[in-house]
């Protein structure tokens, strides 16, 4: 351990790092029960994404770990995800025969543009390049429309001919589940409870359970209440086959719609980029692993264990593999090494046994996670500055303002981004302008076009 870890130079123990591990896994596991059940929408089965979701966490957790050294984990992001199924596929690629085969080419095509980027150190050049309004404005937009996804499928807010959203009939067991779950959640944030997300996941599928044992959740899947009690058997928790999405890519549709896809991949690539840079920061950070000019060492490491677990992910069948900010959990019990991160990834193999479990967790479980961890990503709307320059606050809040008015994290980006551009053109501001957004303005025009064409 101390060969492979270099331990002693890091000031830290075996025992602190295992701890730390577990921790971490605690804090993001709720992933497990998410994912499966938000890339389901796509028409994805649920079982596979569950597998491939494992997997791909593991492997990509264990490459953080033992090339780059560093206590972070990786899984499925939340927000990509989110951006697959409603995005994407239910929104782009709608009408389309199995479009999650089109949006996982586009994952993979982003991995592997991700390896190129990260091999040529031009990740961080692009990164800095996009205003930092506009990153803090997409990233809590992305909060909001995921907040929104979990309390739509809760049924918190349900549509309404009128006033287009209205809110759910309480008296149904889903609703009321969702906000007490919430609320569970939140009262463990203030209690600083390890694991809080997952444990409010959990109680409020166990008080599912007991609502549907005294008859008040009544099953009924034509309408898509299904059994809230998994199948405990032996051969039940043998890992779902991933068959089904192994390598299941179409390319076909995209060879006839070039400029769709890559308005697909780089909407892909552009919330993926900063998300990572701005988590290992951060993580890094708060593990005091920064040099004295603040820079991280052996950074193209990191970027490039994000970048290979995001192609293998595509393979296996999940969206868009990603650091973890949860991460920051397991560096606050101590973790400061690679073995806080092969603790979790060995953490995330073992999950694959416990299927049943996972997979009977409803949607109205997963939402309060959705919920709450919208709540996170959305308090970056603090950190925006307003009063400054006008064209940086306007492209931020349109970001932030039309992702979820518009269910489209991309069509959020888009409009942050060209007002963003076409304000800058207009005050006279063409220097500020640094050629990278150019390209990332040409994108979007063409995304336009075709939207209108």
């Amino acid at each position: 351990m101390e060969k492979l870890f270099k331990l002693k130079e890091h000031n830290t123990t075996v025992k602190t790092e295992v701890m730390a591990g577990i921790t971490t896994f605690l804090t993001m596991a709720y992933i497990l029960a998410v994912n499966p059940n938000m890339l389901s929408a796509s028409g994805m089965d649920s079982g596979a994404v569950f597998t491939a979701t494992a997997l791909a966490s593991a492997l990509a957790t264990f490459i953080m770990a033992f090339w780059a050294n560093y206590p972070i984990a990786l899984s499925a992001g939340m927000g990509l995800n989110a951006y697959f199924a409603y995005t994407v596929c239910l929104g782009q690629l709608q009408g389309i025969d199995d479009p999650w085969k089109i949006a996982l080419a586009a994952v993979l095509v982003e991995g592997i543009i991700f390896i190129i980027l990260s091999f040529f150190k031009l990740r961080e050049t692009i990164v800095n390049a996009i205003p930092e309004n506009l990153k803090y404005g997409i990233t809590s937009g992305i909060g909001l429309f995921i907040a929104f996804v979990g309390l739509k499928g809760a049924g918190v807010v349900v549509s309404d001919d009128s006033t287009l959203v209205a809110l759910g009939n309480f008296g149904r067991p889903e609703v009321a589940l969702c906000l007490i779950g919430i609320l569970v959640i939140a009262v463990m944030n203030h209690y600083n409870v390890k694991g809080s997300i997952l444990w409010g996941i959990l109680i409020t599928w166990v008080l599912g359970i007991i609502a549907q044992l005294t008859g008040w959740y009544v099953v009924d899947p034509d309408a898509g209440a299904t059994s809230l009690i998994p199948s405990l058997s032996a051969s039940s928790f043998i890992p779902p086959s991933i068959s089904s999405t192994f390598c299941k890519f179409d390319f076909a549709w995209i060879g006839s719609h070039v400029s769709e896809f890559v308005v697909i991949v780089f909407s892909f690539l552009f919330v993926d980029m900063f998300d990572t840079i701005g988590t290992v920061i951060g993580v890094a950070e708060k593990a005091d692993l920064l040099d004295e000019d603040g820079n991280l060492p052996r950074v193209g490491r990191v970027l490039m264990a994000d970048a290979i677990g995001t192609v293998a992910g595509s393979m296996l069948g999940t969206s868009t593999v990603t650091s973890f900010v949860e991460s920051s959990s397991g560096v606050a019990e101590g973790g400061k090494t690679g073995l806080t991160a092969m603790t979790t990834g060995i953490l995330f193999l073992v999950a694959l046994f416990l299927s049943p479990i996972f997979l009977a967790i409803p949607s109205f479980a997963t939402a309060p996670a959705l919920v709450i961890v919208g709540f996170f990503m959305a308090s970056s709307i603090k950190k925006m500055e307003f009063d400054g320059d006008l064209a940086d606050a306007v492209g931020g809040y349109l970001a932030f303002l039309m992702m979820p008015l518009t269910y489209s994290i991309a069509n959020g980006i888009m409009f942050g981004v060209l007002a963003w551009f076409i304000i800058k053109v207009c005050t006279g501001q063409l220097k500020k302008i640094h050629p990278v957004m150019y390209i990332v303005c040409a994108l979007f025009i063409i995304r336009v076009i075709t939207i209108i064409i």
